[in-house]
């Protein structure tokens, strides 16, 4: 068994019309799965990812309106890292973010920013050979589209207590200053930072948890693995566009390991994804009262396609 590098990263935002301008406008990534938070159907859980809505380029948020921005500290992710295909992409995103406002930073050769929350980002160009996951939009040339995830990198006072579970059962390889895990088709990379001496807050503008990637016969496997590891991740937990357990690692990262089936497109015409509110199954007697507690919000392509 071997991870398929991330499945998706999930965070929180305080304003889903903001957050949809920032990552389906700026970042020009497609608006996938428009839905709610399983656990708490309140609030939406908005998906953004390549064409196809596939692992490996999906950020997604919750939304808690007017939640207090949040910091990363001990325990919480801190930069995610998108790959691009050229210093030229580089270039363009550098152009793109400072005249939305986003104030990108060239570091070591990468291309580093925020999103009008806080949220750290990092573009690195990328020298592996996996497949890129690209979306379509109409202000940005495939050449220079985000190709989906390298990784993250996370704050933990002491990595060295995460080293047995990662590598020896989760199957993480040691590269550069963190990890690696590559799958079947696509890899992606971990690693740990020092962090600043204030306690982290889980608000807006941070991340909630990590998805890793897992062939769907091999779900239960990992579970037995996190349990050899000494994690107590959760029972398999249906989320009906993949099957999903939980567990913090032992620097206090929230750990899911997701099923790469059935995906997005198992309720939605692909060519419509994300366009319509869609609840799953065990929800869906509940749609009037949570369509009137949702802000509403508009797919761009929706949008688009209604001018």
């Amino acid at each position: 068994m071997q991870l398929d590098g991330v499945h998706h990263i999930t965070a929180i935002t305080a304003s889903a019309k903001q957050n949809v301008d920032f990552y389906a406008g700026t970042l020009a990534l497609r608006m996938v799965k428009k839905t709610v938070n399983q656990d708490e159907p309140s609030v939406y859980h908005l998906f953004y990812a390549d064409e196809e809505g596939s692992a490996g380029a999906d950020m997604t948020f919750f939304e808690f309106p007017d939640a207090a921005p949040g910091r990363p500290g001990a325990g919480m992710l801190h930069r995610i890292i998108w790959r691009v295909g050229s210093e030229e992409a580089l270039g363009f995103w550098e152009e793109r973010l400072a005249s939305a406002g986003s104030e990108p930073e060239r570091v070591d050769g990468a291309l580093r920013f925020h999103d009008p929350e806080g949220l750290e980002h990092e573009l690195i160009v990328t020298t592996v050979g996996d497949a890129p996951l690209i979306a379509d939009h109409p202000e940005v040339p495939a050449e220079h589209a985000l190709q989906g995830f390298e990784g993250a990198r996370a704050y933990a006072a002491d990595p060295e207590r995460s080293r047995m579970l990662i590598e020896e059962q989760l199957g993480f390889r040691a590269a550069g200053d963190g990890w690696e895990v590559r799958g079947k088709r696509r890899g992606g990379t971990w690693a740990y930072d020092e962090p600043p001496a204030e306690h982290g807050i889980q608000g807006a503008g941070t991340v909630h948890h990590i998805a890793w990637a897992s062939e769907t016969d091999e779900h239960e496997g990992w579970r037995e693995r996190a349990i050899a590891g000494g994690a107590h991740p959760t029972p398999v937990i249906d989320r009906f566009w993949f099957e999903s357990i939980y567990f913090r690692e032992p620097s206090g990262v929230l750990f899911e390991i997701a099923t790469l089936d059935p995906g997005f497109a198992v309720d939605e015409d692909p060519e419509h994804l994300g366009e319509s509110l869609i609840l799953p199954p065990f929800l869906e007697d509940r749609r009037d009262e949570i369509e009137r507690v949702l802000t509403p919000v508009t797919n761009p392509r929706a949008a688009s396609a209604g001018e």
